[in-house]
């Protein structure tokens, strides 16, 4: 015997939590050359468990619009997953385990990209604060029970590394050696005439080799179910929640609504991976995930009907001539409140979905104005702010002349001004 250790893991139920990681460690998904996408990490997830690479990546997309966790999980198959013909990974290549084909500028690179998903991740998401954090782990323990699962199946043969071979070139170099009668060379040093070699054909030469026998064709897989009863599920969690938001109950929003469904299509295409089903629900769960992303990316709740397009310019004389709300779904709104008469107070709310904003108060009143924008720039007396999601600016200007103008601005995409005049 050699006294090489094989590593042989326990299997079935019996296998410890610590004796499943570290099995998932040392048999880790290889990262294919062909057939991935970006750096074949849904790949080598795949076809290490005999699932769809198609359901990892829905499940990554997914991850990464409800949470924001799915890049980071991503970056982390990217850094610790050998790719096909490395012995390492792209990490253990950088910190000197062994040779790995990414350059050690390009593992540097990758740490610094998992700074901001990892604070992504951690910042919360779309539900709840915390939500990337608590998908983060449920991923985690998907994978743990999927390896405790079908770990047997498609174990990755590393290439053994070079200096092995280096070493045993130089034990072989070393070793005794006698010269036969014919000139060649005999490791063992013994005598070729006492050799028994009784599988050795007739003829001197190796003898014939039988073909193995043709494997049996596989049965016909009896069709799952679970995609049929997954998409029941998910049209009754739909269903459910549109009567509770008609019923007035506010959580229940078409974000909500869709998240929830989307998270029922997700949990049967996990299912599925397991039982070699469900997957057209993959064509359900792609336009969900970009109706969610839509609608928790873009304020649909400044865009309606009622509010019509088109440009708005009014110059109200009289506070009688102010409205309490002036609304466009897009569109520009310019409102000159300068011709008021002094003394008399003034409430109005201005909403847009997309377009600029502009309202001009006299020069000494008192103004509270609450501005707020999703995207554009914001200048409200001389309060700034520019960039996406800005913080709302709220605060009272004092003015000298006693009139009090109360301002409420909601702009979904666009630049919002107040300014005197």
């Amino acid at each position: 015997m050699s006294g090489s250790e094989t590593h042989t893991p326990k299997r079935g139920p019996a296998a410890g939590f610590e004796d499943t990681v570290k099995d998932f460690w040392r048999s880790r998904p290889v990262r294919p050359a062909h057939g991935r996408k970006f750096a074949g990490v849904a790949a080598a997830i795949g076809y290490r468990y005999g699932i769809d690479p198609t359901v990892v990546r829905v499940a990554l997309v997914a991850a990464t619009v409800f949470g924001g966790f799915g890049v980071f999980v991503y970056l982390l198959g990217w850094l610790f997953l050998p790719q096909e013909g490395d012995a390492v990974s792209t990490f253990e290549g950088l910190i000197g385990r062994g040779r790995a084909s990414s350059s050690p500028a390009f593992a540097v690179l990758l740490l610094i990209l998992l700074i901001p998903g990892l604070s992504w991740t951690f910042s919360g998401g779309w539900l709840t604060d915390g939500s990337g954090l608590i998908g983060f782990a449920l991923m985690a323990v998907a994978l743990y029970l999927l390896h405790r699962s079908r770990g047997q199946f498609n174990r990755p043969v590393m290439p053994t590394p070079a200096y092995q071979t280096a070493a045993f070139s130089m034990s072989t170099a070393s070793a005794p050696a006698s010269t036969a009668a014919d000139g060649s060379w005999d490791p063992l040093a013994a005598d070729p005439s006492a050799w028994d070699l009784p599988n050795a054909s007739p003829s001197g030469g190796l003898p014939p080799q039988t073909p193995p026998p043709p494997s049996p064709p596989s049965s016909r897989r009896r069709k799952s179910k679970i995609g049929a009863a997954t998409f029941g599920v998910a049209l009754l969690v739909a269903g459910a929640g549109v009567v509770l938001n008609l019923d007035g109950q506010g959580w229940f929003s078409l974000q909500h609504v869709v998240g929830l469904t989307l998270g029922v299509v997700g949990i049967g295409l996990v299912a599925g991976s397991f039982v070699r089903g469900g997957r057209g629900l993959i064509g359900l769960a792609v336009p969900l995930a970009i109706v969610g992303m839509a609608l928790t990316t873009v304020p649909f709740e400044n865009f309606s009907v009622k509010g019509g397009l088109g440009d708005l310019k009014t110059t109200p004389y009289q506070a009688s001539e102010v409205l309490p709300e002036y609304h466009r779904s897009a569109g520009d709104i310019d409102i000159d409140l300068t011709k008021l008469p002094s003394g008399t107070p003034v409430t109005t709310k201005i909403s847009n979905g997309a377009g600029n904003s502009t309202v001009i108060v006299p020069l000494g009143a008192e103004v509270k104005v609450t501005c707020e924008t999703q995207a554009g720039d914001m200048n409200c007396l001389g309060q700034t702010r520019s960039g996406v999601a800005l913080e709302k600016v709220d605060f009272t200007s004092p003015g000298s002349t006693g009139q009090r103008i109360v301002l409420q601005i909601e702009n979904g995409v666009g630049n919002v001004e107040v300014r005197r005049g």
